[in-house]
Parts: C-alpha cells; structure tokens; sequence
C-alpha cells in the first residue's frame, strides 16, 4: 500500500505564487515518475507536469515559463512552484506516482487533490 499525502493549495490573487506538496510513504520499493495533473469544474482531468527519476521533466503548454515541478528522492516527495498565476489556473491538483512495490510489482496512486482557486 501506498500513501500519497498533498498539501500547499489555497486562495491566491493572480499574478501571486503558490507551492503544492506531495509525499509519498509506505511499501516503496523505487519511483519512476510523479506528476501533477488538475481538473477544473465541467472539464476533464489534465496533465500539468511529470518527472522522472532521472529527473526529466514534461509541461503542459499552458504553464510552460511560469510553473516548475521537482522532487526529492530521498523523501519520495514532488513539488510544483506555481507562479505568476491566472484565474484558469483554477483546478483541483491531483499528484500522482508510479513506481514499485518493496515486494515487487507496480503501483499507480492518485492522491485526494488539493483546491487552487486563482481569484483577485
């Protein structure tokens, strides 16, 4: 079992910043990949930034320049800096990893998501 534990959103004017966080715990064997996807009300869920173990990292278009994802390995932990916010930047924040099992096998969790309202 895996434990995915998110953190950082809030209310913020636009044009202001915020950071989400996402830790991981639990029967780990290794991670290949965490990444931050977002749904907004009446529209599907989206990619907003992976990276990898190796640390390469993939962006939306829309928040290319403005948003930076990282991680912290040895906490198992991915972070996405959100600057310069815009009112369509409105969401929940889902994280999500992937990885391996301390026993063997793959895993693929989402966490619960975390409300980022961008409104002045």
């Amino acid at each position: 079992q895996v434990q995915l534990v998110e953190s950082g959103g809030g209310l913020v004017q636009p044009g202001g910043s915020l950071r989400l966080s996402c830790a991981a715990s639990g029967s780990i064997s290794s991670i290949y990949a965490m990444g931050w996807y977002r749904q907004a009300p009446g529209k599907q869920r989206e990619l907003v930034a992976t990276i990898a173990s190796g640390a390469g990292t993939n962006y939306a278009d829309s928040v290319k320049g403005r948003f930076t994802i990282s991680r912290d390995n040895a906490k198992n932990t991915v972070y996405l800096q959100m600057s310069s916010l815009k009112p369509e930047d409105t969401a929940v924040y889902y994280c999500n990893t992937r990885g391996y099992y301390a026993a063997g096998g793959m895993f693929d969790y989402w966490g619960q998501g975390t409300q980022v309202t961008v409104s002045s």
